[in-house]
């Protein structure tokens, strides 16, 4: 992958999201000294980037004289009000603020920014620090092609990227992607504790629950079949999936859809 950027990339909060992003756009061919970061507490893996180039923790006045080409925000989302209003002496026509935390609208960004600022709303999930995250960004109405096609090559150094116009659908993601690796978890906590139930050691049962639900993770993403087709080609009639999924499929679709509901709504609440 290469990286055509008409200036330096600030990212603004390098824990554990905003270090997998910087970690994956290295990994893709982007250079250090192609990177500012403002970081107190960097890792020592960050600071050990600063004998190959990268900046970290230079003023936003030296930042801005740089011009840089895109600034992700990378905060906790209670931090925001108190972190960007002194980003505001880098809000231009050249410079992008990509902003990945979360409940925070792009409204928000432009009371906190400046109307004029050109904005972009991310929310990516956990498996991004492993390469296989799954981002949904919306725009502002000031952000260009050009600026929308570098937020989305940087957002998928780290995995997928889907974009919405209606930024509403964020909450909806929030439900799905961004709080859906805590269900898949969930689910291998529940198989191996049924395994536990059916008389397996913890260990096992455990060992049988993590690698049956990544393995069946990887075959999603390398093959072509849907989800119902994998499920099918499992499932024999009359046989053991068939009489597990006669229990599951009454039962988890709805149960889903409950769960899902809930976290859009609270992804709602905590935007307002």
């Amino acid at each position: 992958m290469t990286f055509e950027i008409d200036g330096p990339l600030v990212l603004v909060g390098a824990g554990k999201m905003g270090g997998a992003l910087l970690s994956g756009w290295l990994a893709k061919g982007l250079t250090p000294d192609q990177v500012i970061v403002r970081e107190p507490s960097a890792s020592p893996e960050i600071a050990a980037l600063v004998a190959k180039g990268l900046s970290l923790n230079a003023t936003v006045a030296e930042i801005a004289a740089r011009k840089p080409a895109l600034v992700l925000i990378a905060v906790k989302p209670q931090a925001m009000a108190d972190v960007l209003p002194e980003w505001k002496l880098l809000v231009q026509p050249g410079t992008v603020f990509l902003s990945i935390a979360a409940g925070t609208g792009l409204a928000r960004l432009e009371e906190l920014l400046g109307a004029d600022v050109h904005a972009i709303r991310a929310m990516p999930n956990t498996p991004a620090s492993v390469g296989r995250g799954m981002t949904v960004a919306c725009a502002n109405r000031h952000v260009t092609p050009a600026q929308k096609a570098l937020a989305d090559q940087l957002l998928a150094a780290v995995g997928e990227v889907g974009w919405v116009e209606n930024e509403t659908l964020i909450d909806a993601v929030t439900a799905i992607s961004g709080s859906g690796p805590a269900y898949v978890f969930h689910l291998v906590e529940c198989l191996a504790a049924a395994g536990e139930a059916l008389g397996l050691e913890p260990e096992l049962a455990m060992k049988l629950a993590r690698e049956t639900v990544s393995g069946s993770g990887e075959m999603l993403h390398q093959f072509d079949e849907s989800a119902s087709v994998l499920r099918a080609n499992v499932t024999s009639p009359g046989g053991t999936t068939a009489a597990a999924l006669d229990v599951l499929m009454g039962e988890l679709a709805p149960l889903m859809r409950r769960a899902a509901l809930a976290a859009r709504d609270r992804a709602r609440e905590l935007g307002k």
